[in-house]
């Protein structure tokens, strides 16, 4: 999608701030014996309780309103029985659709006790997630967020999954442009028009560089197996830089 008016702008803003709310209200609900299940549900919830719909049940037909994933899970993980416990790595990916317009976050939980290495991890997945975000603008090329990101993943001794891409997003959950590589890709030579609307969402790893599927069509894992945190913003590319959508407020 490309903003081309004030009430698309408006759109945009309100479901952004629906899911970035969402996120955070789910983020504070993490401790030790809530299921998977029961965090989801505080998750539809808040979406339905602000008046919008969970994106990958209206898109897909996904069995749950939100995708949390843990520890060896990496994404799109299934909303069910698992009950987190100390010391898991979650992550929530919340994505929702309002009045004909969508939006898309997620984060990386660490549950207490935290080791120093996996807080190091979720304290550089951030960083990596803002290393991208300031490479957007309009008339910059869309491959300049996977060489910062590589860059940044190469000097602090990560790696990046390279099957699981940015986005765009705006009028459908997944739509043009498709696979923004958060990864070096120099065969992308397409340039960020003003307005265009996407997501930045690096998968940084203390290993991993793929992943895939086992037990059920959805959930992914790391490949090789290595803790991954998800950091994710829907954004604006403007003249000014990028205008980010999903802040909670």
């Amino acid at each position: 999608m490309t903003v081309s008016n004030d009430d698309e702008l408006a759109g945009l803003k309100r479901i952004g701030r629906i899911v970035a709310n969402t996120l955070a209200a789910m983020g504070q609900a993490i401790e030790p014996g809530i299921t998977t299940r029961e965090l989801d549900q505080i998750g539809r919830d808040f979406m339905e309780g602000a008046g919008a719909r969970s994106a990958p049940e209206q898109v897909y037909a996904f069995p749950g309103a939100t995708c949390i994933s843990v520890n060896e899970q990496i994404a799109h993980g299934i909303p069910g029985d698992r009950r987190i416990r100390p010391g898991d790595l979650v992550n929530i990916d919340v994505s929702a659709e309002m009045d004909g317009y969508f939006a898309d976050t997620g984060a990386s939980f660490a549950v207490p006790p935290v080791t120093s290495a996996v807080e190091r991890l979720c304290r550089d997945g951030r960083r990596a997630m803002w290393t991208g975000l300031r490479q957007v603008g309009s008339g910059k090329k869309l491959a300049g967020i996977g060489h910062a990101v590589g860059a940044f993943a190469r000097q602090n001794g990560y790696t990046l999954v390279r099957n699981l891409a940015s986005h765009g997003v705006g009028r459908s959950l997944h739509e043009a442009p498709t696979e923004i590589a958060t990864w070096p890709d120099a065969s992308d030579r397409r340039i960020m028009q003003d307005g265009l609307v996407f997501t930045v969402e690096p998968f940084l790893s203390f290993g991993a560089e793929f992943a895939d599927t086992r037990e059920d069509p959805w959930t992914l894992y790391s490949q090789p197996r290595a803790l991954t945190v998800q950091y994710e913003h829907t954004v604006i590319a403007t003249r000014n830089g990028p205008l980010i959508l999903t802040m909670p407020g």
